[in-house]
């Protein structure tokens, strides 16, 4: 059970004030939102435990916000080490609750432990609602001291816990929540919490506007709901769950043929804004499935090189979230996880994931595959063009005469000296001439090389000898 002598006391709130940005990450707008945050990964914990199936955020008049939750409350009765009602040791103590033990909590996002007691430590005040036991029992504090004991207040048929608080000035010289900010942030511990109802209700205008979130479909609905308006590659979108080494992991992406890169990652419902090793395991399950996938059918030859992370970036839009025992997190906000052992557990997964799903789904792989090839053709030509542009620069020094062009290749068996007379007829060879093709097109030098490159067969119209027009291939196309 989740009882007093599951919460753990490290020490009290005078840190918290005096140095609040070792707590929030600034006392900003992404610090004041961060309090909202520490109050909802509370209630989020009792959800992934298995205790709580809905969660309420409102925004009050006068800068205050409530939350409340339908988990079991947090316990009342005294504490063995502070002599003092578990209730107000959570919420005037940093570093406690059982998230740091391993009775109540399996999993949590709370690391810091610093959860609700940062919060009442940066409120000008604040309350405390915990319906237990039948009962329902209350404690205010200002500046994260409490004015009362906790009392007793009425009965009450469920059980859960209430804060509410109200931001201190002396703290933040701003005090205004975002409505969309938290929205955002709410739906996304919808998609990472299966079955959770979460509600916010915005107070502050008449009428009140209320908004849930509720997804049964976890990160793949979170996928679906980003790529929404885009042109699919895949009919299906990836989708894994399951555990190693007690590590959970849930990944899901879709490409699009947008060439923008989304990835968003989340370890115990935290959002990772920096990535770690969870990302890192990922994108490598990605890049090998991809390949061997690839060469296993035909898509890459023997002599062809491996497509690299980076052209598997284009179009894609990824989210993978981690839940796991003891989560190492790199700074006070959470933002990049650091568990060596979240790498391979995840590579794992999502491997055996996709080498699953690509056997499966051939049309989706090779939509997904011929996509990667198409940013790795990008991508070694924006790389050629780069070295050239350089290569000129140099040239340019050394006065090259205006009528020379500059090779375009460093092999000498693949560099030629051709003298013609007129710039037009020059034109040829620097790949400026247009020739009139037999499909109705006018393509220039450059473009009709690079198709010949790619194993494209193009015709162009003849002379013959008598004087008629006739057709013939195009057959090694080049220029100096």
């Amino acid at each position: 059970g989740y009882t007093a002598k599951d919460i753990y006391v490290l020490q009290g709130l005078e840190p918290v004030r005096k140095r609040p940005g070792m707590y929030i990450g600034s006392t900003g707008p992404e610090g004041l939102h961060h309090l909202v945050w520490e109050c909802v990964d509370n209630s989020i914990d009792e959800a992934m435990a298995g205790y709580a199936k809905n969660i309420q955020v409102v925004l009050l008049p006068q800068n205050r916000v409530r939350t409340v939750d339908d988990g079991r409350g947090i316990p009342v009765e005294k504490h063995p080490q502070t002599k003092k009602s578990a209730l107000e040791t959570v919420m005037t103590t940093l570093h406690k609750g059982a998230k740091f033990g391993s009775q109540a909590y399996k999993i949590s996002g709370g690391l810091h432990g610093v959860g609700v007691a940062v919060v009442c430590a940066l409120s000008k005040w604040s309350r405390a609602e915990v319906c237990r036991g039948g009962v329902r029992y209350f404690q205010e504090y200002v500046r994260g001291k409490p004015t009362t004991p906790v009392k007793k207040d009425i009965k009450c048929n469920q059980t859960g816990t209430t804060v509410i608080f109200e931001p201190d000035p002396e703290i933040f010289p701003e005090i205004k929540f975002d409505v969309k900010k938290i929205l955002t942030h709410l739906r996304q511990q919808a998609y990472l919490t299966k079955g959770i109802r979460i509600s916010i209700i915005d107070e502050r205008e008449k009428p009140a506007k209320p908004y849930t979130f509720y997804f049964e479909g976890g990160l793949q609905s979170y996928v679906k709901y980003l790529v929404h308006g885009t042109t699919q590659i895949q009919q299906n979108i990836f989708y894994v769950t399951n555990e190693k080494d007690g590590i959970a992991v849930e990944a899901a992406f879709q490409y699009t043929q947008d060439v923008e890169f989304y990835e968003e990652s989340f370890a115990n419902n935290i959002h990772t804004g920096e990535g770690g090793t969870h990302v890192t395991g990922f994108r490598g399950a990605l890049t090998r499935s991809l390949n061997d996938y690839a060469r296993k059918n035909g898509f890459l030859k023997e002599k062809d090189e491996n497509l690299s992370g980076e052209d598997l970036r284009d179009g894609f839009t990824g989210v993978v979230s981690v839940k796991l025992r003891e989560p190492q997190f790199e700074g006070q906000t959470k933002a990049k996880l650091g568990n060596p052992e979240v790498k391979s557990a995840v590579e794992t997964v999502v491997l055996e994931g996709m080498t699953d799903f690509l056997e499966r789904n051939p049309q989706d792989a090779r939509g997904i595959i011929e996509k990667c090839l198409l940013s790795a053709k990008a991508r070694k030509a924006a790389k050629a063009a780069r070295q050239t542009v350089l290569r000129k620069g140099v040239l340019d020094g050394l006065a090259l005469p205006g009528k020379l062009a500059d090779c375009s290749s460093r092999n000498p068996e693949e560099s030629e000296l051709f003298i013609v007379e007129g710039d037009s007829a020059g034109g040829c060879f620097s790949g400026d001439t247009e020739v009139a093709l037999l499909d109705g097109r006018n393509i220039s030098f450059k473009q009709l090389i690079l198709e010949h490159k790619e194993g494209k067969k193009n015709y162009c119209y003849t002379v013959e000898k008598d004087g008629t027009i006739g057709v013939g291939l195009i057959e090694n196309p080049r220029r100096n």
